[in-house]
């Protein structure tokens, strides 16, 4: 399978969903970068045919850098593009669904989502992300180039 263009665009408070981030990025390819969304340019979205957009949940939703960067998403912007949401979070009862919210961002841009959105828990706000996390990453990542066309 040929990826054109892929990009996982990530924010991470304490180093655990840029971790994530990183190997989902390993494994759809050599030429696929992880990149933050501080100063991210929105514009370099142009050429970009698979997205990957994943951040820790703060307060029930994304980090407020990845909320900002969703807000400047336009109607129609990533027609075209094929994208995948995941999240960070602590294991409890009351957690918030960020990935659920930037896939829906992420479709009403216009790209088709093609995996459900992923959780990867972390121990505690700080982490380390939980034993099996970093597997379930690759697995993940697996099926969503299986997916990408």
């Amino acid at each position: 399978m040929f990826i054109m263009k892929a990009l996982v665009l990530f924010d991470s408070q304490f180093g655990n969903t840029k971790i994530i981030a990183q190997i989902i990025a390993k494994e759809l390819g050599k030429n696929v970068k992880a990149v933050s969304v501080s100063g991210f340019n929105i514009k370099s979205l142009k050429e970009t045919n698979l997205l990957v957009v994943g951040s820790p949940i703060h307060g029930w939703r994304p980090s407020e850098k990845m909320v900002e960067f969703l807000a400047k998403l336009e109607k129609g912007q990533l027609e075209g593009v094929q994208a995948a949401a995941f999240d960070t979070r602590v294991k409890v009862f009351f957690h918030g669904d960020a990935s659920k919210k930037i896939a829906k961002k992420l479709k009403q841009a216009g790209a088709s989502i093609i995996v459900n959105p992923e959780v990867f828990f972390v121990e505690g706000t700080n982490g380390p992300l939980l034993k099996g996390e970093i597997e379930k990453a690759r697995v993940w990542a697996k099926s969503i180039k299986l997916r990408a066309v």
